[in-house]
């Protein structure tokens, strides 16, 4: 018989780090991530037969590169639990900071607008109904399997959006107090794609820079913002000024960058005043 110690050592001498190793071994117990306190209280317990080759099967998928996430079937995201496979993005944490300053914007705005561009697992949008129920949230996203995705954590975490197919605001009616989204911003000749061949291509590459989806929706925005809207969006951590150069160009005003936990500028943004468009100086 293999004890939680035992199987723990294991797991780590296929390669992979000792939180990863512990995730997978609280999966195939049918344990929550917040257990590995219990880990530690039962390092001497058998593990079943069963817990074992399941765990042989996830460790051998992590060790491939497949991310935690797709394996267990669950991320959690701004404090809820998001169900993801391979249909959507794992959501990153880094994806928070938008989140954060989002609901910084709409706390003056009771009852306020917002549409997310791309939810992928409905994470931002999700997020944002979770925190402020009076919020009125759509989520739009070109791909029917991520919607089918975003929809099923709506439904199991019973918050109300409003889902649509379609290609960022392309067949969008109606104007918004916020516009947020995170876009794909990677180069389709990014070196690090090849760390990334588990997840949606389509949800990561944009063109030569990485900016062609940034450049549509920052295009299609004005028309779809109320006066004092803004305008947010992730993107790469070398792009905060290319993306800035672009929101300035489409006459948006306050434009500016939020940088993440780790000190990149992560996030970018600007507000739409019709009454200033096309001002110089």
């Amino acid at each position: 018989m293999v004890t939680v110690a035992q199987a723990l050592a294991w797991a780590m001498a296929r390669g992979l780090d000792r939180l990863d190793a512990q995730l997978l071994v609280l999966h195939a117990l049918g344990r929550g991530e917040h257990d590995r306190a219990w880990l530690l209280a039962h390092d001497t317990d058998a593990l079943a037969d069963s817990v074992h080759t399941t765990l042989h099967a996830t460790a051998g998928r992590r060790a491939a590169g497949e991310p935690l996430a797709y394996i267990t079937g669950h991320k959690e995201f701004y404090g809820l639990d998001l169900m993801v496979d391979a249909r959507v993005l794992v959501p990153r944490p880094d994806t928070e900071t938008l989140v954060d300053w989002a609901l910084e914007l709409l706390l003056p705005a009771p009852n306020g607008r917002v549409i997310d561009l791309g939810t992928g697992s409905g994470a931002i949008s999700l997020a944002l109904k979770h925190t402020r129920p009076d919020l009125e949230v759509s989520a739009v996203d070109f791909s029917t399997k991520a919607l089918t995705v975003a929809q099923a954590n709506a439904q199991r975490l019973q918050l109300d959006v409003q889902w649509a197919q379609g290609s960022w605001l392309s067949g969008v009616t109606g104007h918004f107090n916020l516009i947020v989204s995170n876009p794909p911003y990677i180069e389709e000749a990014d070196a690090h794609l090849s760390a990334l061949t588990h997840e949606p291509l389509q949800a990561l590459t944009s063109g030569a820079d990485g900016l062609d989806d940034i450049r549509t929706i920052i295009t299609q925005a004005p028309a779809h913002l109320l006066p004092s809207g803004w305008l947010l969006l992730e993107h790469g951590y070398d792009q905060a000024a290319a993306v800035r150069a672009l929101l300035t160009a489409a006459d948006l005003q306050d434009v500016q960058s939020r940088r993440d936990l780790a000190g990149i500028e992560r996030c970018s943004g600007g507000c739409w005043r019709p009454f200033l468009a096309g001002a110089k100086g």
